[in-house]
């Protein structure tokens, strides 16, 4: 890899963090870092940034017992942070891996996914002479965070924490984002001088830049503006933070390319979501995974879909429930209160209100009338529901599985349909009507007396 700074680089990212905060059940003690944001774990955000960087390795720090995590990074190479003493023990535990590199040295930590490449090339860039550099941020009310206290060339003179700050340090807004650029061929030499002199005798590559300078360097600050870039995850509370953010650069992502959103503020994308030019997404709608939806389709309010096919011209909802495994081609209409499950709806095609189509294939031109239940399971099967094209069901009609209705047939309101129905008849199953002529003016008279 050429980075910006025409160096080799190599990327470590710090993600042995129990993450006790997140309260995982016990049995269950998910990594901090594998919490999903828009479906996709964390670290794969992550990692998806670092990876466009066209590093020449990545190392992922874990810790023991951390399979899962250790597939979610794979092909990339793990090490295993047996104590957890601090990032500076969980850099040192990379060491091995990045023997012989020499070049730029990205730390990451593994539980802030938000960075974007532009940043990290921004830190890359500023390593170029010194040999560190540190990504600050600056913020308004940086209360909590350690401040970096730089000269006028940009270069770090130190990190006072909080808790250690004078009234004119607490002042600086710029703080420390906790990511590093550093020099491969000193890294050894510095985590071997680390010291864990403090309250909780851990590691920090905090310390880094002051060992930088004890040996006449300097560490170079880079400046995001952008505070959703070094948001960490610690509660539950963190990480809806994480997705609101997550979700809003997904939606800005989606509206540049052509989608139009009434209220974009209520609509919930995934990861993986696919959305074509021209389509319009009205309020309070959620896509799950693996959605496709193709140009020109309208998603009405309230529709909520998930593992489904949309070809263009279509229109869903309002209210429509779309489970997954589900193929609608162009101009098909799904409308409210209509759920599918596992069906296909070839071009033209329309269910408009109150039905249900489970294991279904509908053929072009078909109508299903409200009301209308393909009955696709007997307890112990799922059986399948064949419609032909230019079909008309009625309303309120039960077509009990396996069963095909042909081309050009029609099916009576009310029916409950057993056996197939040949092209172009007309199916009725429902008891033959009786009328009483005078019975109702005689029952009102009776009840009005009593």
């Amino acid at each position: 890899m050429t980075s910006m700074s025409q160096k080799p680089l190599a990327i470590v990212i710090l993600a042995a963090g129990k993450g006790t905060r997140m309260k995982s059940p016990q049995g269950n003690s998910l990594p901090k870092v594998m919490h999903e944001l828009a479906g996709k774990p964390m670290i794969n955000w992550l990692l998806d940034t670092a990876q466009s960087l066209s590093p020449e390795k990545i190392i992922t720090v874990i810790g023991p017992d951390m399979d899962d995590l250790a597939d979610a990074v794979a092909p990339h190479e793990t090490v295993i942070q047996e104590t957890r003493n601090g990032t500076g023990g969980a850099l040192k535990c990379a060491l091995p891996a990045l023997k012989a590199f020499k070049g730029d040295v990205l730390v990451l930590l593994g539980d802030a996914p938000l960075i974007t490449k532009q940043t990290l090339e921004t830190l890359i860039t500023a390593r170029a002479g010194n040999p560190a550099s540190l990504l600050g941020c600056t913020l308004e009310n940086p209360t909590g965070y350690g401040r970096l206290v730089t000269d006028s060339a940009d270069n770090l003179l130190e990190i006072v924490e909080e808790k250690d700050a004078n009234q004119d340090q607490k002042s600086i807004t710029l703080v420390n984002t906790g990511a590093f650029c550093l020099d491969a061929q000193n890294l050894e030499n510095w985590c071997t001088r680390l010291t864990d002199d403090n309250a909780q005798k851990e590691y920090y590559i905090t310390q880094i830049p002051a060992l930088v300078r004890e040996d006449g360097g300097f560490t170079s600050v880079a400046i995001t503006n952008d505070e959703a870039e070094m948001l960490g995850c610690n509660t539950h509370a963190d990480l809806a933070v994480l997705e609101k953010h997550i979700q809003h650069r997904l939606r800005k992502s989606h509206m540049e390319n052509g989608v139009s959103m009434r209220d974009p503020e209520t609509v919930y994308l995934w990861h993986d979501s696919k959305i074509g030019a021209g389509t319009t997404i009205e309020p309070n709608v959620v896509l799950g995974p693996k959605v496709s939806i193709a140009e020109n389709v309208t998603i009405k309010a309230f529709s909520h879909i998930e593992e489904t096919s949309i070809a263009a011209g279509a229109s869903i909802g309002p209210f429509a429930r779309l489970r997954g495994g589900n193929t609608l081609a162009e101009n098909t209409k799904i409308g409210n209160f209509v759920e599918l499950k596992n069906a296909k709806l070839a071009k033209g095609t329309k269910a408009n209100h109150l039905t249900y189509l489970g294991d279904a294939t509908i053929g072009e031109n078909t109508n299903i009338g409200a009301g209308t239940i393909t009955c696709n399971y007997n307890g112990f099967e799922k059986n399948k529901t064949i419609i032909g094209d230019n079909v008309f069901i009625g309303s309120n009609s039960a077509l009990v599985a396996p069963i095909t209705i042909n081309n050009g047939a029609m099916v009576a309101a009310g029916s409950t349909i057993t056996r197939d129905v040949e092209s172009d008849s007309l199916a009725i199953a429902r008891a033959d009507e009786k009328s009483k002529p005078g019975w109702a003016a005689k029952f009102r008279k009776l009840k009005s007396k009593k």
